[in-house]
């Protein structure tokens, strides 16, 4: 059985994430679970937990190629690693383990032992970790998706949202707001302290019409979920899933609209779904442009929509009591 079948069965992903899943890897490549880790459905721990299951190997844990010494790393020559897409992280006694990106690769395997001289204990490793340490240690060129995804899931592991002065100054705002255009104008004004372009879309049905932006013009702007053919979006796959979205906005029949809206097709870009119990009832899209990425402030976004959540919620709560 295939890897994203087995992920479906044992229930870690539905059969909509694989699909998903498996789309985005035609049009953009690397493995399953990179375009799993990707697009938000599990963390780099989930898939690498499954990863050794499944594979009944044990895992390189990140903390062990963080600082792997020079004399290991020799042991294996840049060429041969890239080839195989492994690392060695540790030498014990006559035994070299290594990370690779297939573990089961007995030819790779068999290689390893007969140029290095060291029997090989295999483990396995996400594809973002096994390119992440062969840039850092044999200088082979990441491309930027996968340092955008890297980094990314590094910033979500580190970061913790503090109550700074700033920010309890932002949480009293969003709870003492009246009406739905102060929580937007809050969100949009605090977003783009950390993007170059951030906009708010509200959830029409299939549709999605702009509200509010700076750096773009969204009003009056209609965007459908779905394209007339079907196509899936970025902004459909955010409300399926209901969880946010960073990558890419590529050129695929579902983002048409939103490409011409944008004037281009960013390399980075986020969509957050704010919702109220559960259903989505506006999205929030930003990026830096055509030609930049993000940045590590873009977590403070996703501070941002919880509180914009709770101050709708607040609004419906004393519609409801004045309404009694």
């Amino acid at each position: 059985m295939k890897l994203g079948e087995v992920l479906v069965k044992e229930g870690l992903i539905t059969k909509e994430h694989l699909r998903l899943a498996l789309e985005r890897q035609v049009i953009f490549g690397g493995r399953i679970g990179t375009n799993i880790v990707e697009l938000g459905i599990l963390t780099e721990d989930e898939f690498t937990k499954f990863l050794s299951r499944y594979l009944k190997i044990p895992v390189a844990e990140p903390s062990q190629l963080a600082n792997i010494d020079e004399e290991t790393i020799t042991s294996i020559s840049k060429e041969l690693a890239e080839k195989y897409k492994a690392i060695p992280f540790k030498k014990d006694k006559n035994r070299l383990h290594m990370a690779m990106l297939d573990p089961k690769d007995m030819k790779g395997v068999d290689e390893f032992r007969f140029i290095s001289g060291f029997d090989i204990i295999p483990y396995a490793a996400s594809e973002l970790r096994i390119l992440y340490a062969l840039e850092k240690y044999y200088g082979i060129k990441r491309d930027l998706r996968y340092i955008s995804i890297f980094d990314r899931i590094e910033e979500e592991k580190q970061v913790v949202v503090t109550d700074s002065e700033e920010l309890k100054k932002i949480k009293q705002a969003f709870a003492n707001v009246t009406e739905k255009e102060e929580i937007a104008g809050i969100l949009i004004s605090e977003a783009q302290k950390v993007v170059k372009r951030a906009a708010l879309f509200v959830v029409k049905g299939s549709g999605i019409s702009g509200w509010k932006a700076k750096g773009l013009t969204v009003e009056g702007v209609d965007i459908s979920a779905l394209s007339s053919g079907g196509a899936s979006s970025i902004f459909n796959d955010v409300l399926v899933k209901k969880a946010y979205y960073r990558g890419p906005v590529l050129k695929t029949p579902g983002n048409e609209e939103l490409i011409k809206m944008l004037s281009g097709t960013p390399q980075d870009s986020l969509t957050i779904p704010i919702s109220i119990r559960e259903r989505a009832v506006a999205l929030l899209y930003a990026d830096n442009g055509v030609g930049e990425v993000l940045d590590a402030n873009v977590n403070y976004l996703n501070t941002l929509v919880s509180l914009a959540s709770m101050a709708f919620e607040i609004l419906i709560l004393r519609k409801k009591i004045m309404d009694m």
